[in-house]
């Protein structure tokens, strides 16, 4: 563990004095509230100031034996606890270029928002859940364990938070911003889910996974959940456990894989190049009309259980960057509300 001087030996230069900071007594204190530890020992290990609202933390979590970046951005006015926002990235991890910070500018719109912004950075192919065998490829996977008991009370308690949460994520994070709230009812208020599947134990959605894990992640689905179709692909599933999501504040969202307004060449949320523009249309449209089978299959089964939910299908669109853009500031009513904004 590090004392709160310790943080502040260690902040890194260049601390701006904006407005929205100065009410901030971590920004301009530049030491974090407190240094909590987890029930299982994970804590943070390190904090970086990198501006005036933004710290990166890297915090050790016990369950896999690791450090994992954590980017967050600063309530508009933090000068009382306010809630978080957890926003996954997609089948990298926010590992790689293709991230809410590098492809977007979701963190601009939530600037003037009084909620933290939480980023993890990692889990790349690892579909943030819980495998139940390390992986000689992706190693070691706790990511449910991450999000549901090691990150939460960290993050609550060195940042002051309030404790109320709510999640979102785009792609393979689609299914996992849908899968932990059902996995630890009561810690999120509100989801959002942009061109997610939520059903992974049928044999789409099992197809899906192994696409995403095997194909591209070089992973084995045996580590994660074991032979398709066995218990723990079931126990997975937020479409088979969706009575898990009643009570939450829920926006999903999907295209339909047809070409849209942002697959067009040099889009500034898509790909460089003829060939970025023909990988976004044909491995993109693919996908999102898949996904869009997904979301058509979750609205029905939530309408069966009188659970109710904001659903948004897009006309045309692919499974890219330039649609998450758009759906994260729709979504924010749904997700305001959820946390009590």
């Amino acid at each position: 563990m590090f004392a709160a001087a310790a943080v502040a030996a260690g902040v890194m230069s260049g601390i701006g004095a904006g407005s929205a900071a100065a009410a901030d007594p971590i920004m301009t204190g530049k030491a974090l509230l407190g240094d909590p530890t987890a029930p299982d020992g994970s804590k943070i290990a390190k904090a970086e100031y990198r501006d005036d609202r933004n710290i990166r933390l890297y915090v050790y979590s016990a369950a896999m034996d690791q450090k994992v970046q954590i980017d967050v951005q600063r309530p508009a006015d933090a000068s009382v606890p306010r809630p978080t926002l957890y926003l996954l990235n997609g089948a990298g991890g926010g590992q790689d270029a293709a991230s809410w910070q590098a492809r977007t500018d979701a963190l601009q719109f939530l600037s003037d928002k009084n909620v933290n912004v939480v980023q993890p950075v990692g889990g790349k192919w690892s579909y943030y859940t819980d495998w139940i065998k390390d992986d000689p490829e992706l190693g070691r996977n706790k990511w449910k364990t991450f999000f549901t008991e090691e990150l939460p009370p960290l993050i609550d308690g060195a940042l002051g938070a309030n404790g109320v949460n709510a999640i979102a994520g785009l792609s393979t994070s689609g299914t996992t911003v849908l899968a932990l709230p059902i996995a630890k009812p009561g810690l999120y208020k509100a989801a959002a889910a942009f061109s997610g599947c939520a059903q992974t134990s049928d044999p789409v959605g099992s197809q899906f996974v192994k696409l995403t894990v095997e194909t591209w992640g070089g992973g084995d689905t045996e580590n994660m959940w074991g032979p398709v179709g066995s218990a723990d692909w079931v126990a997975n599933d937020p479409y088979v456990h969706a009575d898990g999501l009643r009570g939450l504040d829920l926006y999903i969202s999907s295209g339909n894989g047809l070409p849209g307004p942002h697959d067009t060449l040099d889009n500034q949320y898509g790909p460089p190049g003829a060939f970025g523009l023909a990988n976004q249309l044909l491995i993109g449209g693919v996908i999102e009309a898949g996904t869009n089978y997904c979301t058509h299959n979750l609205q029905n089964r939530l309408n069966q259980l009188g659970i109710p939910a904001t659903f948004d299908f897009q006309p045309n669109g692919t499974h890219s960057w330039g649609y998450w853009r758009d759906q994260l500031p729709k979504s924010w009513p749904t997700l305001a509300h959820g946390l009590g904004l």
